[in-house]
């Protein structure tokens, strides 16, 4: 049986809307978090990609092979990008 008094009622919703509040903020500080991560791994990803398209488009360049030169250079560049993507 529920008790009549609206004040025990409104102390448990007070308490449940308290609750939620804090996991939407400890979820958030976590997600942040995450992302952050995230977005670490990218500019490392990018900038290893971008080291390999480097040193390819060298080697290209010094064994006269321009489509290799090219394809480094191409990998240079979407390195440079992602890493731009995910600061």
């Amino acid at each position: 049986m529920r008790p009549q008094g609206g004040f025990r009622g409104r102390t448990s919703t007070i308490t449940s809307t308290r609750t939620v509040r804090n996991l939407t903020t400890t979820d958030g500080v976590a997600g942040e978090a995450k992302q952050e991560a995230a977005k670490a791994a990218g500019r490392t990803e990018g900038k290893v990609e971008e080291v390999v398209g480097a040193v390819k488009n060298r080697i290209g360049q010094a064994i006269d092979n321009e489509q290799m030169a090219a394809e480094g250079k191409a990998k240079e560049l979407r390195g440079e990008a992602k890493q731009k993507a995910n600061e």
